[in-house]
């Protein structure tokens, strides 16, 4: 297991864990538009710079999100979304609000989405940001 500070948090992570585990994992699952617009975006590498860092500094595909939704409107064309990425490993301490929702969090989220056989241990990652609508209107 490998130590780090990040985003108010000291976490423990295993990456050889989170990676193998990865690598068998489908891309998530949701057909419905909106997560087809997240889709489009992680496949292209077209998610905002912090979260595309992020991910790369644990290696994970952007991708193989295990919970996507979409949160509602923030002006035309932009959309507000919460995503999030589980990793192996433990959350050492936490300097945030546990009701903090800023733009990166580390936190645990009991519900497994689209991960029920991950490790044990594990926390995740989460992302509150506002992507572009990317669908053309005949996905609408």
């Amino acid at each position: 297991m490998k130590i780090n500070y990040m985003h108010g948090c000291e976490i423990e992570y295993d990456e050889e864990k989170t990676c193998k585990w990865y690598s068998v994992a489908e891309e998530w699952g949701c057909d419905c538009v909106h997560c087809l617009n997240f889709l489009k975006l992680a496949r292209n590498n077209s998610l905002p710079e912090i979260v595309l860092e992020n991910l790369a500094f644990f290696g994970i595909p952007a991708g193989k999100a295990t919970h996507v939704s979409y949160l509602g409107d923030i002006a035309p064309g932009q959309l507000f979304y919460q995503f999030s990425y589980r990793i192996a490993g433990n959350i050492i301490s936490d300097e945030n609000d546990p009701h903090y929702h800023g733009e990166v969090r580390f936190c645990h989220d009991d519900y497994p989405y689209g991960a029920p056989d991950f490790p044990q241990p594990h926390f995740d990652i989460e992302f509150n940001v506002s992507l572009p609508w990317v669908m053309d209107s005949s996905a609408e």
